[in-house]
């Protein structure tokens, strides 16, 4: 009887070590998604968006494409 319970203890023990590890990784692991997210979307995508613009003001500004014909030939695999 004394060694049945002792038995659930350990495994009752045990599992709850098991439970606080998983728990501990999942957290971590959606703390660096969220901060991952996070820096992606307020600190690289402006920068981004920024560069965007300004290179089609500037392609604008030029008057469009520069490909020459050869070049569009290349690249359509001509």
């Amino acid at each position: 009887m004394i060694g049945t319970l002792l038995t659930f203890f350990a495994v009752a023990v045990v599992t709850l070590i098991v439970a606080s590890v998983v728990l501990s990784i999942v957290g971590t692991l959606f703390s660096l998604t969220f901060g991952l997210a996070f820096f992606l979307l307020f600190k690289v995508a402006p920068v981004l968006f920024v560069g965007w613009v300004a290179v089609k003001i500037f392609e604008k500004m030029r008057g469009g494409s520069s490909l020459s014909a050869a070049d569009r030939r290349w690249l359509e695999g001509e």
